[in-house]
């Protein structure tokens, strides 16, 4: 799965802390696009989606958050809770945001602008997507059996 825990380097004294988000040091990617989540109700799941293009990085900047990842193998669950790690999220990965603590803040910084056509909002599409054409033919195979 394209998913990467990224340590991010912190940098403080007595006044607090800093930790400093850069293009090609700990940032994968040409950063387009930066927005953050907050004020998220209790029982809310944000995503269900994923992005046939698109890499992002998450940082709970505040609070945590549960994500739910699957590349079209399984599922895979990563909790957000430390500001010193970042989530680094390629494409084709599905994913599913639930459990936001009260005062969760998360940042993220995409490598495009938003653009609607890269979303995949249907998990039945994107599994055939991610799969490919040689994963459908395998089951239309089975299903003739």
């Amino acid at each position: 799965m394209e998913i990467e825990r990224i340590p991010l380097q912190k940098h403080g004294d007595s006044r607090g802390m800093l930790v400093a988000l850069e293009q090609d040091r700990n940032v994968p990617f040409v950063i387009r696009r930066v927005y953050y989540l907050f004020a998220t109700h209790d029982g809310v799941h944000r995503g269900r989606h994923a992005h046939r293009h698109l890499n992002q990085l998450a940082v709970a900047v505040r609070g945590s958050v549960t994500f739910l990842l699957d590349d079209g193998t399984g599922p895979v669950r990563v909790v957000l809770d430390d500001p010193a790690y970042g989530l680094h999220l390629g494409s084709m990965v599905w994913r599913e945001l639930y459990d936001f603590s009260e005062d969760c803040v998360l940042m993220v910084l995409a490598d495009h602008v938003y653009d609607p056509a890269d979303y995949i909002t249907d998990y039945a599409v994107f599994l055939r997507e991610v799969r490919g054409p040689v994963y459908q033919e395998g089951l239309a195979a089975c299903q003739s059996l």
